[in-house]
């Protein structure tokens, strides 16, 4: 008997020390994370997406991504401006959820993230660049982060060792460079130097191509004889042919910024590439023309930066034999206007502003050379990341893991549509909030703050656009009063509802909002 029960203690130690082999094996052979992010890099400017721009773009590396995995032809952000929307990406949830509805908003340390769940799992974290969520970032074994928006030349980073919230400060260290080739070496340098028996979650966030679209010396002449084709509807000056509601953000006010910095330089809140700049004596036209094309240069100049500096990380990963085991993922953090419509910027609910592009590679899973059309939202990136590490999602996540789609399988249940709300409210930009499906969108206009930061205390009337996408593509005419809409737009606003209700962004509680819905929701 006694020999019986040995034999039975030393095979369940066998099996216990075999179990717990297993799991270390298989925890070690979780797959790495790498996540590219970069700031107002828009789907216009990829080059994998089409449009006037394609055969311009210097993407030789986006272009190997989108080879050798899977490209997200319809990947949206759900609040189009960049402090929100990197709170969506790491929370997994909404605006209304996670508490950061604007750029004045901070993401709380107490908030649950990826990287928390990530760093809780066993992984390694990491994050290393623009991170713009006001507090000390949670979750990170290492951090290396600007200070607020960051600068592109010589940049200050601030880590756990000299950190302070860009409310009360700034602190750090200078470093001499171009900021998106240092963001490079800093991140090479982490995965090289990294604890090789754990799996590495490595956030890699670049400034550009934020405003003020800068370079590196390298990229001056890029584009020096080139003159870019325009938007079909660069020269829309005014709402009238179109039907649209609101003035919108005009290529005319990058123009007053360059020349307001030629004359005071030291004036303005950041410096330019390529100044001095002047329309004085232009015509209208010939003045949207001529801030149009320095645009481009500009900012296609920045763009090609990335892509040189995400060739680095590729070749990175084949030099440390890391390719096969580590998924990355290259996305910005929402669209951008290049003169569509007469605009730049973001913030709007039209294609530019709200597509966010996304390419993800990953050899062991997803077919390359792929693309899926597939409805996806910034608040299902956590989701998605969790999955692939085999650990629960950060707690109330409202996204849901795409993996099964980029797999070629799509889920039967998922979703038709997304919802966008856009919280901070100028006359010119109104506060707004609106559905998109494969074909249609619908956008109302609120046009009040309801006390969100950064807003204007002046409301506007309220409207409403339409827009149905496979006609026009290009949002040029708003369809909301045309009589042949008025079932979908009828329809679609029973949608609206039932969107609002399910991610909890009811208003339920604000009397505003409440007395602008009973008024002009049914118009």
């Amino acid at each position: 008997m006694k020999n019986l029960i040995t034999g039975v203690y030393l095979l369940a130690a066998a099996h216990s020390t075999l179990a717990a082999s297993l799991t270390e094996k298989t925890k070690n052979e979780r797959p790495n994370i790498l996540f590219i992010l970069s700031d107002d890099h828009t789907s216009q400017a990829w080059g994998i997406y089409g449009g006037i721009l394609s055969k311009y773009v210097k993407n030789e590396n986006i272009k190997r991504l989108a080879r050798e995995g899977c490209v997200l032809d319809n990947s949206f952000c759900t609040n189009s401006i960049s402090v929100p929307s990197r709170a969506a990406i790491m929370t997994g949830r909404y605006s209304h959820t996670n508490g950061v509805y604007s750029l004045s908003d901070a993401l709380s340390q107490d908030s649950a993230t990826i990287a928390k769940s990530l760093k809780a799992s066993g992984y390694q974290t990491a994050l290393i660049g623009k991170w713009h969520l006001k507090k000390e970032p949670a979750g990170f074994d290492y951090y290396a982060v600007f200070h607020d928006q960051g600068e592109y030349v010589d940049p200050v980073f601030k880590t756990a060792d000299n950190w302070v919230d860009d409310d009360k400060g700034k602190s750090g260290e200078r470093v001499k460079g171009f900021s998106t080739d240092i963001v490079t070496d800093r991140t090479i340098q982490w995965i090289e130097n990294r604890d090789k028996d754990k799996p590495f979650m490595m956030f890699c966030h670049f400034k550009a191509t934020h405003e003020p679209y800068d370079y590196p010396e390298r990229m001056k002449h890029l584009y020096d004889d080139v003159v870019f084709p325009e938007p079909e509807n660069m020269l829309e000056f005014g709402m009238e042919k179109s039907g649209r509601t609101f003035p919108g953000q005009t290529l005319e006010t990058i123009g007053r910024n360059w020349e307001f910095a030629s004359k005071a330089p030291d004036k303005w809140w950041c410096k330019y590439p390529e100044l001095p700049f002047s329309t004085q004596g232009l015509d209208s036209i010939a003045a949207r023309k001529k801030i149009y094309q320095k645009l481009m240069k500009d900012y296609l100049r920045c763009g090609a930066t990335i892509d040189d500096n995400i060739g680095r990380l590729l070749n990175m990963l084949d030099k440390e034999g890391l390719s096969e085991n580590t998924i990355v993922v290259y996305v910005s953090d929402q669209g951008y206007f290049l003169g569509e419509h007469g605009f730049y910027d973001k913030r709007m609910m039209y294609e530019e502003s709200l597509r966010m592009p996304f390419v993800i590679r990953y050899p062991k899973e997803i077919p390359g050379g792929t693309r899926i059309k597939d409805l996806i939202v910034n608040v299902d990136f956590a989701a998605l990341l969790a999955d692939y590490a085999g650990i629960q999602p950060p707690e109330n996540v409202q996204g849901r893991s795409f993996r099964e789609n980029l797999k070629g399988h799509t889920p039967s249940d998922w979703r038709k549509s997304i919802y966008y709300r856009y919280w901070t409210h100028h006359d010119i930009r109104p506060a707004h909030l609106g559905i998109r499906n494969d074909r249609y969108k619908l956008i109302f206009l609120y046009g009040d703050r309801l006390n969100t930061t950064g807003s204007s205390e002046k409301s506007t009337a309220p409207t409403w656009e339409f827009y149905d996408l496979q006609n026009d593509p290009y949002e040029n005419k708003n369809r909301y009063k045309d009589p042949a809409y008025k079932a979908i737009i009828n329809q679609m606003k029973y949608e609206l509802l039932e969107q609002r209700e399910q991610c909890g962004d009811t208003d339920k509680d604000n009397l505003i909002m409440q007395n602008i819905l009973k008024t002009y929701y049914w118009d």
